[in-house]
This record gives C-alpha cells, structure tokens and sequence, in this order.
C-alpha cells in the first residue's frame, strides 16, 4: 500500500498559497485493509475514507468510464491494481493531477507544474468531455487564479463549449451547481466565473436570469458598456475589491434584476414594484436551492429594492415602516448589509452622483440607532395597551427621525 498527497494541496504549495485541504489517494490497497486500520468509509460510490486521527480524507486509486449522461454516469474501478498514474488521468485540470510521495517527490506525468508556470488551465484528457460538472469547476478555478494570471487553454475551451452544446449540463444538480457557484463567489475575481459560463455558452443554461442581462442594451454617454451584461461583470468586479461575505454577493448579483432605464421614474410612483423581477429572484434561489440566510437577504433587497435605492425621498413614516417589515431590530448587522447593498446602484451617472454625496450605508446606521431609541417597553410604561402601542411606536419613531432629518436639513443650508 502507497499513500499520496494529490490535488488541490499540491496545487496550491507550488503556488505558494495557504494549504487548507489536503485529501490522500490510497494505491494498492483495499476497503477491507483500510477498514483494518481503523479508517472510516464514507463514500458510497467509490470508497472514500477518512484518517482514524487527522479525519483527512483518503480515497482508493480508481478509474472511470463513461456509461450514460451527466455526472453521475460512470462505472467505477477502485481494484488494488488500479496505478497513482491512472488515477492522475481520470481528473480534470493539469493542475490538479499533480502527485507528491512521503518524500517530498512530485509525480506529474501531464506536466502539471510545467502548467502552473505557464500560468495555464489545460484539461488532462479528451476524457474531459465526459463529466458536464467540469466546465463549473473550469470556470471556478479561473476565478480562483485569475489575479496570478491563469487563463483557460483554447482546446479546453473547446472542449467546454462541446460539453455545453450535449447538453449535459442540464444533468447537473442544484447542489453541484450551487457547490461550484458558491465557491466561485468567495474568490478575488467571481465575475471570471460568469464571464467564463457565458464564453462557453452554458450561462443561458445554468443562470438564464443573468444571460438576459446580455440582451439589455445601454444608453448611458460615460458607460463603456454596450449592454447590462457586461456592465454586471464590471460592478462584481468592483463590488467584490470591498465586499466580501457570500450573502452579500449573491444578494449583489439579484439586484441586477432590476434594472430602470430611470431610477427617479419610481418617485412619480411608490407602487412601481416589478412582480416578474421578484420572481426572477425566488425561481433562481429556489432552483439553485440557495442556503436560507443568503435567501432572506436577497429576498429583502429585491422586495424592497425601490425603497431602498430611494431612501432619502420616502418620508420619515414610511422608512420606519420599511425598517418594521424587515425586521432589522434584533439583527443590526442586517442594517450594515442592506445599507452595503443599497448604496451601490447600478442606475449610472445621476444616481451614483446622488449616492456618493449622501452615502446610504451611514444613513442607515443613524436611523437604526435612532429608531432603537424608542423602545417598546418605554411605549408600555407610558400607559399603552394591545393596537396602541404599535400605533404610539410608529408615532414616536417617526417624530424623532423627523426631528433629526429637519437638523440636518438647517445644517446642510447654513
């Protein structure tokens, strides 16, 4: 039995970057000998252990071939005569088929640390095509090692764009797609990982509600720009530099959803809510089947979306109403993110103007402290039962906050 650290471990120590994972491919052994050793079998499809002590994951050496569609359509060899350079051969990047011994050596038959200094996404195999999930982790990984300079070989493209046009990818689960996604969007550079699906053409596939963006055509004199689509790229790209927990993001990207050729058309009327928009929202967090608490932000931002781009032109009532529907009283780091997400509007000249002078973030803080200061229990003790108290609570909130919008206002025009 022979034990090799493999994959993303070795990647990343020749990168020079932090090692955080680190999974071992077993060679020679068998289910029954690690299972001797005190290893516990967690893979069902293929035998995947985990170390009796550090818990790191070991897998078996094994092969795969083709039988069906998807990523799931492959019959699996994990025998004890299955070799490391075999096992090398069923992955997906050059990159990532890098092996390294107990004594420090590196076994790369493909020529992987050649690639890394290329600075080169290249595919192991025509196998490549086999399994639709590669063209998410292609496309991940481009985003991961984009600011070192890593660009996708021109044949793996190719390949890419064949695996798209099978359709494939449609076998893929939401789980697989969301795993990929959410990995993407934690990384320097997540708008490569868009920008990469819409080259291959599978971002009609996997996220139509971004690929219509492509078709949304801009006016804008100062936009370099022809359409929405690019310009999102161009804002995740910039949002991402100061912005980044994943909710935030992913909350980032449903904005776009909403876009007005005029954002001051809404003043004219406060009922300007788009249900098709919203629900372009709902679909995507429900076929992705997003994580609960990146689903009540996003939710948040684009049922308010109006209001809260437009804060500084509703009156004192209706932002205490708005703060009452969504809740920001015992969360307050919710404040901190809806002002993040609020502040950066996507409306262009006149509005970003408007924004940078009065910056949203900073206002909401003020009037959630504010806000806070009229408390319930003060509203109670005044003497103020059952309907009474919300309507009292209402009042008082929204006379304090009058009050301090009036001392800004005097200040302001001094």
């Amino acid at each position: 039995m022979k034990i090799y650290l493999v994959g993303g471990a070795v990647r990343d120590f020749l990168l020079n970057l932090p090692v955080k994972d680190r999974d071992w491919v077993v060679v020679g052994s068998t289910p029954k000998e690690l299972k001797k050793n005190k290893f516990k079998q967690v893979g069902k499809d293929f035998p995947v252990f985990l170390h009796p002590k550090t818990f790191e994951e070991y897998a078996l050496a094994r092969t795969e071939k083709k039988f069906g569609f998807g990523y799931t359509g492959f019959s699996t060899n994990y025998s004890k005569n299955v070799t490391l350079y075999e096992d090398l051969m069923r992955r997906d990047l050059t990159i990532n088929a890098i092996a390294q011994d107990k004594n420090g050596n590196f076994i790369d038959p493909l020529n992987g640390r050649r690639d890394i200094k290329l600075r080169l996404l290249k595919h192991v195999s025509k196998a490549f095509k086999e399994d639709p999930l590669r063209i998410l982790r292609t496309a991940r990984f481009a985003a991961q090692f984009s600011h070192l300079g890593f660009r996708i070989e021109k044949k793996t493209m190719v390949f890419m764009k064949s695996i798209t046009k099978t359709g494939e990818i449609s076998f893929l689960t939401s789980h697989r797609i969301w795993n990929e996604t959410k990995k993407a969007l934690i990384t320097n550079s997540p708008h490569i990982y868009f920008y990469v699906l819409k080259k291959c053409n599978a971002l009609s596939v996997l996220f139509p509600e971004i690929y219509h963006l492509y078709n949304i055509k801009l006016n804008c004199g100062n936009c370099c720009n022809n359409n929405l689509g690019d310009y999102f790229l161009y804002s995740l790209s910039n949002f991402s530099k100061s912005n980044f927990k994943l909710d935030i993001r992913f909350s980032f990207i449903c904005q776009f959803f909403f876009y007005y050729k005029n954002i001051f058309s809404f003043i004219k009327n406060k009922k300007n809510y788009s249900d098709f928009q919203i629900n372009l929202v709902k679909n995507m967090l429900k076929r992705l089947n997003v994580p609960i608490y990146i689903q009540n932000l996003s939710l948040i931002v684009s049922e308010n979306y109006f209001l809260l781009h437009n804060i500084f032109f509703l009156s004192s009532k209706d932002i205490v109403i708005l703060f009452d529907r969504i809740n920001v009283w015992r969360n307050p780091n919710k404040v901190i993110k809806i002002g993040i997400l609020s502040e950066y509007c996507i409306f262009f000249k006149e509005c970003n103007c408007f924004l940078k002078k009065y910056k949203i973030r900073n206002f909401f803080k003020i009037v959630f402290f504010i806000l806070s200061a009229v408390s319930v229990k003060f509203v109670i003790k005044e003497g103020f039962k059952g309907f009474y108290i919300k309507k009292e609570l209402l009042k008082l909130r929204t006379l304090f906050l009058d009050i301090y919008r009036l001392k800004v206002f005097l200040v302001t025009k001094t």
